[in-house]
C-alpha cells in the first residue's frame, strides 16, 4: 500500500468511531499492538525531545527503506506513534521526506491531544523525517 492508501485507511477506521473516547480507545489498543521495542534501543539518544511522556524512536536502514521502532511510557502517545509506524514504515527516505500526512488533520487529532501532546506528536513526525534526511544523505554518498 502506498502511503496515501495507509493514511485513508486509518481515516476510515477513525471516521467509524464518532466518540472520540472510542478514538482514545482505538489509540490505546494500537499503542498495545506495537511490537516490542528492543531495550538495547532505549537509550537517551532515541529520546524524542519536545515529548512530555518519554517516547523513543529507532531507525534502520535496509534494502533502501527505513523501518521504525518505538516505544512510549504513556499509552495514548503509543498509540500515536504506533499510527505513524504504520503510514511511515518500510518507505523510501525520498517517499518519507516527500509525503504530507494528511491523516492527523483529518482525524483531528491535534484538536483532541493536550497542548503537550500535540508539539509531542509534532516532534515526533519531524524526527521520523530527519531519519529519512539522514538516511537520504548516505544513501546518495555512497
Amino acid at each position: 500500500m502506498t502511503i496515501i492508501e495507509v493514511q485513508n485507511e486509518i481515516v476510515e477506521e477513525f471516521s467509524m468511531l464518532s466518540e472520540w473516547m472510542d478514538r482514545y480507545s482505538l489509540l490505546i489498543e494500537l499503542g498495545n499492538e506495537l511490537e516490542g521495542f528492543h531495550e538495547e534501543h532505549r537509550t537517551d539518544q532515541n529520546l524524542i525531545e519536545g515529548c512530555q511522556s518519554r517516547v523513543w524512536l529507532y531507525a534502520r536502514e535496509e534494502g533502501g527503506k527505513i523501518y521504525f521502532e518505538a516505544d512510549s511510557d504513556a499509552i495514548i502517545v503509543k498509540g500515536i506513534v504506533a499510527l505513524l509506524i504504520r503510514v511511515m514504515n518500510g518507505r523510501t527516505p525520498s517517499e518519507l521526506l516527500e509525503s504530507e500526512l494528511f491523516f492527523i488533520d483529518k482525524i483531528s487529532l491535534k484538536e483532541h491531544l493536550s497542548p503537550t501532546r500535540s508539539n509531542g506528536l509534532v516532534a515526533m513526525v519531524k524526527q521520523m523525517k530527519m531519519f529519512a534526511l539522514a538516511y537520504k544523505t548516505k544513501m546518495e554518498n555512497q
